[in-house]
């Protein structure tokens, strides 16, 4: 690829005054540096007027194909980059974010750092990390597949209604594992563990441990503990005929989808990983310390033992 047919996806959080702004800096820099800044058509409506402050942008899909875009710079939360993520799906772009909004955990850069970023970005000067995803398929019945789809951080059966509980049985691998009441269960990736996994009570996992979580959500069972499975096993979650009411599949709280009594919602690492670009290697702990501001005060960090490697025990 040639710098002329470098194609540059910028997604935006529309909404909000400083994004735009931001997004204008992003696309004088790309096209100062020879690129061609790319957007989504729904970004192209939702900044109404203010598409004008960005000058002369391509559309993605009606004039540049998402196999020919190179990058996609997020300028918004965690949020706007599981949207990133689900544009390029098709592609093989990585995903740099730059931090607009509070968390952004799965940003790479705060929003004081995004010129250097993009100079980064513009220079191909930085990584690619692989992150597992999911793929989620619902089926009836018959056991035929009505709905697929995927997700980065987790898929999420729950109830439909809020005063009904959801009777539903966890299968591992072919095998019925327990049947509870519940309001919903959580199958989560590394990446999505910081998030509704977190919230529920899951376990945080390292990006670096491939595995999938599974957390029950306000189960009434003895055994309805978080589970954490190899990412060669298939976790499957029926909603019992039984069940008085009916419930909802969500992926990544972007894609849903209804599961009447008798769904069965499969879940199984995905072919396709999700690619994140990198400008530093950066320890995990220290991004969970930064992001949930963890209290680390009082450590005295690790000794010099007489190896004369630090942290190694002699």
């Amino acid at each position: 690829m040639t710098d002329a047919e470098r194609n540059i996806l910028v997604v935006v959080h529309a909404r909000r005054d400083d994004t735009v702004a931001a997004a204008q800096r992003v696309v004088s820099a790309l096209r100062a540096a020879g690129a061609r800044p790319v957007l989504s058509v729904d970004d192209r409506d939702e900044l109404g007027d203010a598409l004008a402050l960005l000058g002369e942008v391509s559309t993605l899909g009606a004039e540049v194909a998402v196999e020919d875009v190179e990058l996609a710079i997020v300028l918004g939360g965690d949020g706007t980059i599981l949207r990133a993520a689900e544009l390029v799906r098709e592609g093989t772009a990585p995903v740099l974010g730059i931090n607009m909004g509070h968390v952004g955990f799965l940003a790479e850069i705060e929003r004081d750092d995004m010129d250097y970023a993009v100079s980064r970005a513009i220079a191909r000067d930085y990584a690619v990390e692989e992150r597992l995803a999911l793929q989620v398929r619902v089926k009836d019945a018959a056991d035929r597949i009505i709905f697929d789809t995927w997700a980065l951080n987790e898929a999420t059966v729950e109830k439909a209604s809020r005063e009904r509980m959801l009777e539903v049985v966890i299968e591992i691998d072919g095998r019925p594992l327990s049947s509870f009441g519940c309001d919903g269960v959580v199958v989560s990736t590394p990446t999505g563990s910081t998030a509704y996994n977190f919230s529920a009570g899951g376990p945080v996992i390292w990006p670096t441990v491939e595995a999938i979580a599974v957390v029950p959500l306000s189960a009434h069972a003895l055994f309805a503990k978080p589970l954490v499975v190899g990412p060669e096993h298939a976790v499957a979650i029926e909603v019992l005929e039984r069940t008085n009411g009916t419930g909802v599949l969500w992926c990544d709280g972007r894609r849903s989808h209804d599961l009447p009594p008798g769904a069965r919602v499969v879940v199984r690492r995905s072919e396709r990983p999700v690619r994140l670009a990198r400008l530093h290697p950066a320890a995990f702990t220290d991004r969970l310390v930064r992001k949930f501001r963890l209290p680390v005060e009082g450590w005295r960090g690790p000794a010099i033992l007489t190896t004369g490697v630090i942290g190694q025990a002699p």
